[in-house]
């Protein structure tokens, strides 16, 4: 039986505190497998920001997956613009598309006349609660980058989420197109916080 030992870091409670950590560990474990594509969560650009920025001179691709318009207002798309010009003129690419695991199905569920939940938030939920709110993020990422055709399919990626604000959960994950769900892979979880 073979096996490999690797590091796995553990944050002590969830957080924008840990986005510079987290970028630190993304790229280290990148350059270690030889991955040359991060995908990051990012609502407003703070965080992408923080990416690009230990990114630098790596070689590495940064792809940053935004809130939808309308997500916390109707219309409005909370990334700042200044960020999104300057990120794109340095090379980042800047994915804007429906939440693959929550979207029109979280229309239905907050209705008062239809209401209930959903498989597809319940597999959101699961992955939210039983292992970190960042690992739902940094999946439904994944998915978003590979049904918008930013990132191939059956490749990996550094992906990285967080809780509510900055990037708290680094992992690997083996892409797949959301109609195509059960054939992403979270292949390794980097980084976490222990307490959610």
């Amino acid at each position: 039986m073979t096996f490999v030992a690797k590091k796995c870091y553990y944050f002590d409670k969830p957080g924008a505190e840990n986005s510079a950590d987290a970028a630190r560990f993304a790229v280290e474990r990148a350059r270690e497998l030889g991955i040359k594509t991060l995908v990051v969560a990012s609502t407003t650009g703070t965080t992408a920001e923080v990416f690009h920025a230990a990114m630098k001179g790596s070689g590495l691709r940064l792809v940053v997956v935004t809130h939808v318009f309308g997500f916390a207002k109707p219309g409005v798309w909370e990334f700042s613009k200044e960020t999104a010009a300057t990120l794109r003129a340095e090379g980042v690419t800047i994915v804007t598309g429906t939440h693959a695991l929550s979207g029109l199905e979280r229309a239905l569920s907050r209705s008062p006349k239809v209401g209930g939940g959903s498989r597809t938030e319940a597999i959101a939920e699961a992955l939210r609660k039983v292992v970190a709110i960042g690992l739902k993020v940094a999946v439904e990422c994944v998915l978003i980058a590979a049904d918008n055709g930013t990132i191939g399919i059956e490749d990996e990626v550094i992906a990285v989420g967080g809780t509510a604000t900055g990037a708290d959960t680094v992992c690997v994950i083996r892409t797949a197109n959301t109609a195509n769900f059960f054939d992403l892979q979270v292949r390794e979880i980097v980084a976490m916080p222990r307490v959610r």
